[in-house]
């Protein structure tokens, strides 16, 4: 399974992001053939569950494409209203805090576990978390101890399937007390080489010496890093929902509508991640944050919204699923995400918005995610659409925070205080929803020196 996780990357990238990539192997294209022909099956099953027979396509993220995503912004908004945040399903305005936590986020939440990422188990077995190594060493000049972990989980309620958690946890060598963390979702290649062509993003030409990483950015403040790596648990397509922690719980069955999805999964792996920091001395478990990029972006907001212990989310180009807006037609639609390359992230109910029914038939929407975040602060960071692409829809994701802001008022706190998109390279960060699109790609890179001067509100070094 292992094998087919690199090569499962290029199933779901727009076109703007496929540059990244280089022609593939012969083994790689007979993987993703094996692994197409079991997502497609497991898609039809959803299908034929849900009574579906037909659904809308989604647009091209090829800009030449004759069906291509929508980039215009005077067409993106045909929706005349979102589902507001503060008003009871029974029509009745939330103005307390108190209700805000006893009655309407429930109601959220509800929705949100229903129709979009899906119940998780409530029976879910723990985790065993071993250190398989420790070293010392150093990352950018900076000394770390640096720890490779496994969390095993419980499979006795199934042995056919095991799963293991991969995480790599790095602390200041010299740190004299437990420190914060900052945790990335991050990608992982099989042993060997990478995928042909692939690579990541670069420095600006004529950068000499290159700029210190996200993890060297961190160790300058004395704070430590932590990588976790999703697909370990759960894979990253259709194929791979019978196996992983989904697959463990279900005992080797398919889904059921409302079942959790990947996206949920990952925010689970997640919450063990910070179970185990807990009782790792050298964490300060009470200030630990989470980061994610792309279609982690997603699981990072996800994550944020339904684990109370993360203090602080850096959202990093989430896009469809994540912080977007589903109701704007522009970039990356629903329809896309129901498709078969992109239905695993999000429960099978959630299909049925790309037919028979459509995005404002959705009960909830991105802006409600990000309120069920509040009152704690979050990043939401974006790439320039020139050179990451429009599919992100950049705007969409600044309205996904600005229409959680009263929510955040409500609790107290401020939203992003603006509805005026900004330029960019301006950072929106006076309030604890904050904003900023960087000049670059599909990275979080150029973002996370606003992100950590924002952050030092929140998190510090005891």
């Amino acid at each position: 399974m292992k094998r087919l996780l690199a090569s499962s990357l290029l199933l779901t990238l727009p076109f703007s992001l496929l540059a990244q990539f280089g022609p593939r192997t012969p083994e790689q294209d007979s993987l993703i053939a094996r692994q197409q022909r079991k997502t497609q099956a497991d898609h039809q099953a959803m299908l034929a569950q849900l009574n579906i027979t037909q659904l809308r396509p989604g647009p091209s993220g090829n800009p030449k494409a004759p069906n291509a995503a929508n980039a215009d912004e005077s067409k993106a908004s045909p929706y005349t209203s979102l589902p507001d945040p503060l008003v009871l399903k029974n029509g009745k305005k939330v103005t307390s805090a108190k209700d805000w936590w006893q009655k309407r986020r429930p109601e959220i939440v509800e929705d949100f576990d229903r129709e979009v990422y899906g119940r998780r188990p409530a029976n879910v077995p723990g985790v065993r978390w071993e250190v398989v190594s420790t070293k010392d060493t150093v990352n950018g000049g900076y000394p770390i101890k640096l720890k490779k972990l496994v969390g095993r989980v419980d499979n006795s309620m199934y042995p056919a399937i095991k799963v293991n958690i991969d995480l790599t946890l790095a602390t200041p060598a010299n740190a004299t007390g437990p420190v914060p963390v900052m945790m990335e979702f991050g990608f992982q290649f099989p042993a060997g080489p990478r995928p042909a062509g692939f690579r990541m993003p670069q420095p600006p030409a004529g950068t000499t010496p290159p700029p210190p990483n996200w993890e060297q950015q961190l160790l300058k403040k004395g704070w430590g890093y932590a990588i976790l790596v999703p697909t370990s648990f759960q894979a990253d397509n259709g194929a791979g929902l019978t196996e992983g922690i989904i697959g463990l719980m279900n005992k080797g069955e398919r889904r059921k509508p409302d079942d959790w999805g990947t996206l949920r999964a990952w925010a689970w792996g997640a919450s063990r991640a910070i179970d185990y920091f807990e009782t790792d001395k050298a964490v300060d478990a009470k200030q630990v944050g989470i980061e994610g990029l792309s279609r982690y972006g997603k699981a990072a907001v996800v994550a944020m919204a339904y684990e109370p212990r993360f203090v602080i989310g850096f959202i990093g180009s989430s896009g469809e699923g994540g912080v977007k807006i589903h109701r704007r037609v522009y970039g990356e639609q629903v329809e896309n995400l129901a498709s078969s390359a992109e239905y695993h992230w999000m429960a099978g109910n959630f299909i049925k918005y790309a037919g028979p029914l459509t995005p404002n038939d959705l009960p909830v929407d991105s802006h409600e995610l990000v309120a069920l975040c509040a009152p704690r602060p979050m990043f939401i960071s974006s790439g320039s659409p020139d050179v990451e692409g429009r599919w992100l829809d950049a705007k969409g994701m600044f309205l996904g925070g600005v229409y959680a802001g009263p929510v955040y008022e409500l609790l107290g706190k401020k939203g992003l205080g603006t509805t005026e998109y900004p330029a960019q390279e301006v950072a929106v960060a006076s309030g604890e929803i904050a904003y900023r699109q960087h000049s670059g790609g599909h990275t979080t890179g150029p973002n996370w020196p606003a992100f950590l001067e924002y952050a030092d509100r929140y998190m510090k070094v005891k």
